[in-house]
């Protein structure tokens, strides 16, 4: 019996039906507006079973492709994800073709990584002296920066695990990231202390208590967490305030700058919203939300790379360097995060700002921002009630105000869903003062004004409809 090869018996064969498929995405991506969210059919599964094979192309265009998350279309606003771009094609293929590990040694893409690096940390206004490392995304960001904060406070940590109790500090509402990182490094959630928000940004006299009533039960604060872009209204701390106290108390200062962080790119009054960033100790951020490049790609920036290196390098003897050849090369990204193996997330970045230039993402993330106003402007202008101010480039609004609490929860929720089936039209929801509201999270560059106009007027007309199916 011969065994199958794992190459094809065909190139010519393969490079025509790549060509096919190609042209098939590029008209999906072009035509984003005619490809929404749609349900996967029941038997979709079946169709994924191990074992068919056939003609894989024809199968991933006609069973693969039709069954996408949704963000791709301009009337996707459900929770913080980005749309993807063309650029995303251009690394994609390359990618595909040089299969390069990204945890070190001497080849282009440490080069790469180390230009895109050096391009955010200019962005949010790190020094030289800053280092980072392209990760999957904030979560594993936000473990990362924390981790050199914990080295940091405990030097013998890595050796010995650690014996002092350690607190983190965060707003209440901080993304889930922060509470999954505090419990990931052992130090628990119980440590994680939730500071009361005012206005939607940390109470810094609530903060200064937290900390003292810590530290005279002899525990050791060792990071705060600030917010530039809360998850659910979009809001920011005073990063500067925040810088001041960490200084005064000898704490590190970590962002959450997930997506917010890339107002650092808006025109005023947004870019205002992450003043005193750049004086942080380490910020987390996704280029696959705000930045629109396509999933997945996150990025932890320390502000010092020798406390960035000392939490994660270790080189046993089958990862030793050399003067030259293959093994040379510095730095090993394998230093500076969790992952040996790793993808090449930086070329996705690189392309991105190659092909459009930085000024089209300054442009696109103000848009956005100015897109949020225009839609609450637009849910009063139809007699719905916004839950919240719009800070940056989240809209949270009730479609039927009139009613009790409970009731219009329910209502938001059903309104929620019947757009994704109906409207092509996605909206998330979240809890805000006991009422469970519509959420709009622009990170969309495919978005335009009567996009937003045209979603608007569904949820009034679909309120009016759910309304009187139940009255």
């Amino acid at each position: 019996m011969t065994t199958p090869p794992l190459d094809p018996t065909d190139w010519e064969a393969l490079r025509q039906d790549l060509h096919r498929l190609l042209d098939r995405c590029v008209d999906q991506m072009r035509d984003a507006e005619d490809h929404p969210w749609q349900a996967p059919p029941a038997d979709l599964a079946d169709h994924y079973s191990i074992g068919a094979g056939g003609d894989v192309v024809a199968r991933v265009a006609d069973q693969v492709l039709p069954y996408h998350g949704g963000n791709t279309h301009p009337k996707f606003w459900g929770w913080v994800q980005g749309s993807g771009l063309a650029s995303d094609f251009v690394a994609g293929i390359a990618a595909a073709a040089m299969n390069t590990n990204g945890g070190g040694r001497n080849h282009g893409i440490n080069e790469m990584e180390r230009a895109v690096i050096d391009w955010t940390r200019r962005k949010m206004g790190f020094g030289e002296g800053a280092s980072g490392v392209l990760v999957a995304g904030t979560s594993q960001a936000t473990v990362i920066a924390l981790q050199a904060a914990r080295v940091r406070c405990c030097p013998d940590v890595r050796a010995d695990g650690g014996d002092r109790e350690l607190t983190v500090y965060a707003a209440e509402g901080v993304h889930n990231a922060t509470r999954k990182a505090v419990e990931l490094l052992g130090l628990g959630h119980d440590q994680l202390r939730l500071v009361r928000a005012d206005s939607g940004a940390m109470d810094l006299k609530a903060l200064q208590q937290a900390i003292a009533a810590d530290r005279a039960q002899g525990l050791t604060p060792m990071a705060i967490v600030g917010t530039a872009g809360s998850v659910d209204l979009g809001c920011y701390d005073d990063l500067n305030a925040l810088a001041d106290l960490a200084v005064s108390e000898g704490i590190w200062l970590h962002v959450d700058g997930a997506f917010g962080a890339w107002t650092r790119l808006a025109d005023e009054p947004w870019r205002a919203l992450t003043d005193g960033i750049e004086r942080a100790d380490s910020i987390a951020l996704d280029f696959h939300k705000w930045m629109y490049v396509g999933y997945d790609c996150g990025l932890a920036l320390i502000a010092n790379e020798t406390a960035h290196r000392a939490a994660f390098a270790a080189r046993p003897s089958y990862l030793q360097g050399a003067a030259e050849g293959l093994a040379g090369g510095d730095p090993w990204f394998c230093d500076y995060g969790i992952d040996l193996s790793r993808g090449n997330r930086a070329l996705k970045v690189w392309c991105a700002l190659e092909m459009f230039g930085e000024e089209a993402f300054s442009a696109a993330i103000t848009r956005n921002c100015v897109q949020a106003c225009y839609m609450a402007d637009q849910v009063q202008a139809h007699g719905m009630k916004l839950a919240a101010p719009v800070v940056s480039n989240i809209c949270l609004f009730t479609a039927a105000p009139d009613l009790p609490a409970d009731q219009q929860s329910v209502l938001n929720a059903k309104i929620a869903t019947h757009l994704q089936l109906h409207n092509a039209t996605v909206f998330s929801t979240t809890d805000v003062n006991g009422v469970t509201c519509l959420r709009a999270a622009i990170t969309n560059h495919r978005t335009r004004d009567h996009h937003i106009s045209e979603a608007i007027t569904d949820v009034a007309n679909v309120a009016q409809l759910l309304k009187g199916s139940s009255g």
